[in-house]
């Protein structure tokens, strides 16, 4: 048998309802990326040799499809309790040889290390089911874990079911389980639903696992591990110990966050060791920065790459498909999308660069845009290394400037510019001595 579950169950069909949201609660995105695309990954590190989501009928689920492929998807097509959406992914359950266990969409912390931890408690204690179990500081209503004299499970009891006894047991279920499938299975189907709700309560499988004489050892997980989100207030709290993990990931791996509480990663941002990322810094999905680049204040970055000894910001924004190459400078308000900058390029201020080359040590001038869309298609802007292009150009795609082009200060540029060549744009000035003292005249006198 392998040193691993074979089968990872994530049951995944709850709507949210308490979310007050249309979107299916595992959905909601923590770090920028779904609750239950975090258990998958944490799964599949576990070394899971299939999962299997169960979800719910609704059309919205077809985004969890997407969200968990290759992964298959059961539904659960009536809501009756925890046991019956397990029964929903009987077919993976009746496929597996090994063993299975059961995650959950929306408790999202699961770390691989505890769910191989798991599974090795029930191996080594040679029993027939293992759950999860954690010491909360405040264990508020959730069902506790009773042990035996020799420390194994004899039952869960809810709260509300519990004795001013029981209700002071420390230990906690956490809701995952792991046993071979076949008695998981087995179990599963023998579950009724003789309570106040008319469900089917997972937690059962614990008392008919016993009623046959098998063994049931819990093992435990830090609190934080296995917080569920149920709430807004609930995902926010979930976001907050996430971004608190992924920022001591980040100087742990030699970078430097000034300010940490306020800079906000993705899932899989990647900060080189040397990097400096300066307060009030946002990164979305998709971002590598290298080493030592220096993110500053208020910049906001998702899927781009930013190279080594690059400089963003502050107040800078880099879109899907930037590229800023080593050493180069990205200012205020600058705004770069699809665009590749050139080594030791600048872009300093005010500019808007979409779909856009910019060779090595070019200069971009304050106010420049690039014309890319035509309101039907997007064009490129092809400018080579060396170009000074003066403030408040207008670039309309598509365009190629060549090496050493320079482009005068105001000018709107349609045409293709030769390398070293220098290019105006603009109408020609025309003064008028006097003028402007006898239009204000005539104004005042019309006023």
């Amino acid at each position: 048998m392998p040193d691993h579950p074979s089968l990872a169950v994530i049951l995944a069909a709850g709507l949210g309802t308490r979310m007050g949201s249309r979107l299916p609660k595992p959905l909601h995105p923590l770090a920028g990326r779904p609750m239950v695309a975090h258990v998958l990954d944490a799964a599949r590190a576990a070394g899971f040799a299939e999962a299997a989501v169960v979800i719910g009928p609704e059309p919205a689920f077809e985004a969890m499809r997407r969200a968990v492929a290759p992964a298959s998807c059961f539904v659960q097509e009536e809501r009756l309790g925890t046991a019956h959406a397990v029964l929903a992914a009987a077919p993976a359950l009746e496929a597996t040889a090994g063993e299975a266990m059961i995650l959950y969409g929306d408790v999202p912390f699961v770390r691989p290390e505890t769910m191989r931890m798991l599974a090795a408690r029930r191996r080594e204690s040679r029993a027939a089911l293992a759950l999860l179990a954690f010491r909360p500081r405040d264990a508020a209503q959730y069902g506790r874990v009773v042990l035996d004299a020799e420390g194994i499970v004899s039952r869960i009891v809810e709260w509300r079911d519990a004795t001013a006894e029981e209700r002071a047991i420390g230990l906690c279920n956490a809701g995952l389980f792991c046993a071979p499938a076949a008695e998981l299975l087995r179990w599963l189907r023998r579950v009724g639903n003789a309570n106040a709700k008319g469900e089917y309560y997972l937690t059962d499988i614990v008392a008919i696992a016993r009623a046959e004489g098998a063994r049931v050892v819990a093992a435990e997980a830090a609190e934080d591990e296995v917080v569920g989100v149920n709430s807004r207030a609930e995902l926010a709290a979930a976001e907050a110990i996430l971004q608190a993990r992924l920022r001591a990931r980040a100087m742990e791996g030699g970078a430097t966050l000034i300010a940490p509480e306020t800079v906000f990663l993705a899932w899989d941002t990647v900060l080189a060791p040397d990097v400096v990322v300066h307060p009030h810094v946002v990164f979305g999905p998709g971002v590598v920065v290298e080493e030592g680049a220096e993110i500053r204040s208020f910049s906001h970055l998702e899927g781009c790459v930013v190279r080594a000894g690059a400089t963003i910001g502050p107040f800078a924004r880099l879109r899907p498909g930037a590229d800023v190459g080593p050493g180069a400078h990205v200012g205020n308000f600058v705004e770069l999308k699809n665009t590749s900058l050139g080594a030791r390029a600048k872009a300093n201020h005010l500019a808007y660069l979409g779909d856009a080359t910019i060779g090595a040590a070019t200069n971009i001038g304050a106010g420049t845009i690039t014309c890319n869309y035509d309101g039907v298609a997007k064009h490129r802007t092809v400018i080579g290394a060396g170009v000074f292009v003066g403030s408040n150009a207008t670039l309309v795609a598509p365009l190629t400037l060549g090496d050493g082009a320079f482009i005068a200060a105001g000018s709107t540029i349609t045409d293709d510019v030769a390398a070293e060549a220098m290019a105006f744009g603009r109408a020609r000035q025309v003064e008028k001595p006097g003028r402007a003292a006898a239009y204000l005249k005539s104004r005042k006198e019309q006023g």
